[in-house]
């Protein structure tokens, strides 16, 4: 048994994970640093090469961890959404919860601004494609599920069009400096679904 198998070394290594993936949302890929995970963690510098073979495996962890919490709080708002009367508006909260990520419900570009740089970003990382393309299949079924249970059930095609309708209303609001992009992406939506 090694010392990163034992629970220490699970909580330790755990301790690193969540530490890089508050980096990420935070500042981006180029937040995540050795020496910035470490003290986020409050573990040694050495810590982060004893249980991460390179920042590669760290970054990809971390990436996983952020998205896995984001498709588990996604599935509990959408259990939390059936015992509830169907509202248009709550499933595309919904929706722009999970496509613009939580943190974008407070207002403000940053949020949605820095979420769109790690997925624009992730191509110039080749390691972490088959993980993107494994957590947007994911996505992509948890958003289906959502109008499914909505008793607006889409097509894959047309799911495939309102993401790429969110992601044009919020890069466009991101090119004018529009300070709430979320609420850009909101009308459109509305528009759609209304």
């Amino acid at each position: 048994m090694t010392a990163a198998s034992t629970p220490k070394g699970e909580r330790r290594r755990q301790a690193l994970v969540v530490a890089a993936a508050e980096l990420l949302t935070e500042g981006g890929f180029e937040a995540v640093r050795h020496r910035a995970v470490a003290e986020r963690a409050g573990l040694p510098l050495a810590s982060t090469t004893y249980y991460f073979s390179s920042l590669d495996d760290l970054i990809s962890a971390a990436v996983e961890h952020e998205s896995r919490q984001e498709l588990a709080a996604g599935r509990a708002q959408l259990d939390e959404l059936a015992d509830q009367p169907r509202s248009t508006d709550a499933v595309i909260e919904l929706l722009l919860d999970m496509l613009l990520g939580m943190e974008s419900r407070d207002g403000g570009a940053e949020p949605v601004l820095l979420r769109y740089e790690r997925l624009v970003g992730s191509p110039r990382r080749p390691y972490l494609a088959p993980l993107m393309r494994e957590l947007s299949a994911e996505l992509h079924d948890l958003l289906a599920e959502i109008f499914a249970r909505s008793g607006m059930a889409v097509s894959r095609d047309r799911l495939l069009e309102l993401i790429a309708l969110v992601d044009g209303a919020v890069v466009n609001a991101l090119i004018e400096s529009n300070p709430d992009p979320r609420g850009a992406a909101r009308r459109m939506l509305r528009a759609q679904l209304g």
